[in-house]
């Protein structure tokens, strides 16, 4: 009977069926309650600071509309200036202590901070200091987890697994978002209970994180780089369920072994100067500069404008109310986290990388252009709006943006970065895209207040601008990475040419060598 976990499989080394095991995909969820983290965090905030419990007890219901959008950038942003810097941090312990060590960090630091932000009593300094400290571990998380992932991964199911990483990320923003409804409905405005429950589940995902990942391996692909061959060679075997002397464990040790001792022939060493140095050689640095220009490209979509103020977005739009906010904004949630499901279950790895942010930007920069021309025309922004068939339709329009960048922006660039780098210089690389990623979120959510107050339906023009830009610089530069393997990366990223033509090109370059390779090996079963 065929494994349900199962796919089609054309890399270099097809792999035997029990690789696509439960084991890895335990893993790979294992290693997402960091994006769960992640997801919960960006999804309650923005509501649990409209509670009325919240801003009573903090004051910023006696503010000026200008103080109180600054003080709510302020909350909201602090988180990123936090997770910016502890991807900065936590690149010296994943290259010196690997991945799983620093994940369990991750998560006993973003408790802490969930820790503080519920002890807070009226003191918006500790809302500050303790948004950092959550900040810190889930940048630092998002670092480590996506290369945890795609370091562990088969080649035929690497998108798949990576995708897990914003599945969790999708569902856990649900509860962000409903949360915050269901305290909203149920529990007293004038009781802090109401604002410290969602402030204290945060708490959830990062012990499920320090729980999960104590019982998976490391990353074997860190163990042969750090010298503990044999180490690795157990940790794919309990990975891929595969004896010690399968062809297929032994096929993926060296060519990772190749790889490394390709970058050390080339005169690198394993100091950040050194990596640095071979980060920025042709071929590795037009994927560093690639990487960071979709990291950047995902944020100038709108996503993080809805994910942390969904309730002001649906308030621009002429929908009034705490109540009614929350609900929409929840909806929201829901449409995107099972658009997320269905397109990285059974979508990125048989559509591809490239087709699919072609496709799903088209799609959510007509929902960004209606959103823009509906509000322009109905003055939603300066005034309430009467609920007509046209503020319906924009309302379809939030759902329809997300079902579209569920299949494109949402998860391809982390899964990009995650794949394309040399083993050697991985972690620096992701630590450029990762603090892209967070830069990139501080701009638009620290600027998000300010943009729907001064410049108001122009937001959306420029969120649909960036998506035009998204589709230029896709056609343009993203080659298709399905499929290849991680060491297989070098080949495509050096083949001249636009990305068009350039998968075809190292797609005949490696049947080439296959083929010389079995010839080789016809010749020497002869000569035996």
């Amino acid at each position: 009977m065929p494994s349900p976990f199962a796919m089609k499989d054309d890399s270099e080394f097809p792999a035997p069926r029990a690789v696509y095991n439960w084991r890895i995909y335990a893993l790979a969820l294992s290693a997402s309650m960091g994006s769960a983290m992640f997801g919960y965090d960006s999804a309650f905030i923005g509501g649990a600071i409209t509670l009325p419990s919240f801003v009573s007890r903090f004051g910023l219901g006696n503010s000026s509309s200008e103080l109180s959008a600054a003080l709510s950038a302020n909350i909201v942003s602090t988180f990123q200036a936090g997770c910016f810097f502890g991807a900065i941090f936590i690149s010296y312990l994943v290259e010196r202590f690997g991945r799983k060590f620093p994940l369990l960090a991750c998560g006993l630091i973003y408790n802490v901070g969930a820790i503080v932000q519920v002890a807070s009593a009226g003191s918006i300094g500790m809302i500050y200091a303790g948004r950092a400290l959550t900040g810190l571990g889930v940048g630092a998380s998002t670092l480590v987890v996506p290369q945890y992932i795609s370091e562990c991964s088969p080649p035929a199911i690497r998108g798949r697994l990576i995708g897990i990483f914003e599945i969790t990320l999708s569902f856990s923003q649900i509860v962000g978002f409903w949360v915050n409804y269901g305290v909203n409905q149920n529990m007293s405005g004038s009781s802090d209970t109401q604002w410290r429950i969602p402030f204290g589940l945060q708490l959830a995902p990062g012990s499920f994180l320090v729980a999960f990942m104590l019982l998976q391996p490391e990353s074997p692909r860190w163990l042969i780089k750090a010298g503990k061959v044999d180490a690795a060679v157990k940790s794919l075997c309990k990975i891929r369920n595969l004896s010690p002397d399968d062809g297929y464990i032994m096929w993926e040790v060296s060519t990772v072994k190749e790889q490394l001792n390709h970058e050390s022939e080339l005169g690198v060493n394993r100091s950040f100067g050194g990596k640095f140095k071979e980060m920025l050689q042709k071929g590795n640095r037009e994927r560093l500069f690639l990487g960071m220009a979709l990291m950047l490209l995902q944020n100038l979509s709108g996503i993080n404008a809805l994910n942390y103020y969904s309730p002001t977005i649906f308030k621009s739009i002429g929908f009034t109310g705490t109540s009614v906010g929350l609900l929409a904004t929840g909806v929201f949630g829901i449409v995107k986290a099972l658009a997320t499901l269905v397109y990285m279950c059974f979508g990125i790895d048989k559509l591809g990388r490239r087709k699919s942010l072609l496709i799903g930007s088209t799609g959510a920069l007509i929902a960004m252009f209606y959103l823009a021309g509906y509000s322009k025309v109905s003055g939603s922004f300066t005034h309430t709006v009467r609920q007509d068939g046209g503020a319906y339709v924009a309302i379809i329009m939030i759902y329809v943006f997300s079902i579209f960048y569920a299949m494109s922006w949402n998860g391809i660039p982390w899964i990009f970065c995650a794949e394309v780098y040399p083993t050697g210089i991985r972690s620096v690389c992701l630590v450029f895209t990762t603090c892209t990623q967070w830069l990139g979120q501080f701009m638009i959510v620290y600027s998000t207040p300010y943009m729907i107050k001064n410049i108001t339906y122009g937001t959306f023009i420029f969120f649909g601008a960036s998506l035009v830009v998204g589709i230029v610089v896709v056609f343009l530069f993203v080659p298709e990475t399905r499929g290849f393997s991680l060491e297989d990366m070098d080949i495509l990223f050096n083949v001249k040419g636009l990305a068009a033509t350039q998968r075809k090109k190292a797609d005949e370059i490696i049947a080439s060598q296959r083929a010389a390779e079995n010839l080789v090996d016809v010749k020497d079963a002869e000569y035996v």
